[in-house]
């Protein structure tokens, strides 16, 4: 029993790795049942074993890639102390990653349509959102906003950060939509979070 647990969970994850492949290559609506199947080298009732629709499959990705850039980000911001610069740190990381093609049709482009956009915020929250409360909650104690404001600061910034990271995927030259959107990231955050309130 214990093997077929473990060989359906290699299965799910082969398919997961390998549509997130596809998926940012070719976006969603360019990505077959078939041309999954096929990559994964498995039939198409393990497939549908795992995930009932395309959409649950295209879910299942866009969480993968979500937990993933929140690691990114988190990686970025260890070592630093500061609050402000942990924020600083974590959302530079996430706005480079919107330089990715495939992060950009993955979780900026096709999301809202895929999913919804109830369901991709859903997963924004799951795996972004404690580490940004936790971040402003450290700034709260130091008097840079009211304690109550915690949980709607962490929203805005959340909102902020994906509205510059889709920005920058769409733009024509997205090297300097990424210097432009660090840099107003970095005054919003200066600005909204950099002195402690009287």
């Amino acid at each position: 029993m214990d093997n077929r647990v473990e060989k359906g969970r290699a299965t799910r994850d082969a398919l997961v790795g390998v549509a997130r492949e596809l998926f940012g290559e070719r976006g969603y609506d360019g990505t077959s049942i078939g041309a999954v199947l096929e990559a994964a080298g498995v039939a198409r009732g393990a497939l549908y074993h795992h995930f009932a629709t395309k959409e649950d499959l295209f879910d299942a990705v866009l969480d993968r890639e979500i937990a993933r850039l929140s690691t990114v980000a988190t990686e970025a911001a260890a070592g630093a102390t500061n609050p402000l610069e942990i924020l600083r740190r974590a959302c530079a990381a996430w706005l480079r990653l919107a330089l990715d093609p495939a992060v950009q049709r993955i979780t900026l482009l096709d999301a809202p349509a895929v999913v919804g956009w109830r369901r991709w915020r859903e997963i924004d929250e799951a795996h972004i959102l404690g580490g940004l409360r936790a971040a402003i909650g450290l700034l709260a104690t130091e008097g840079r906003l009211a304690e109550a404001e915690v949980d709607m600061y962490a929203h805005m910034l959340l909102a902020a950060v994906a509205e510059a990271a889709l920005v920058i995927a769409q733009s024509d030259d997205p090297e300097a939509a990424l210097a432009s959107g660090q840099a107003a990231v970095d005054t919003l955050l200066s600005r909204a979070l950099g002195e402690p309130s009287s």
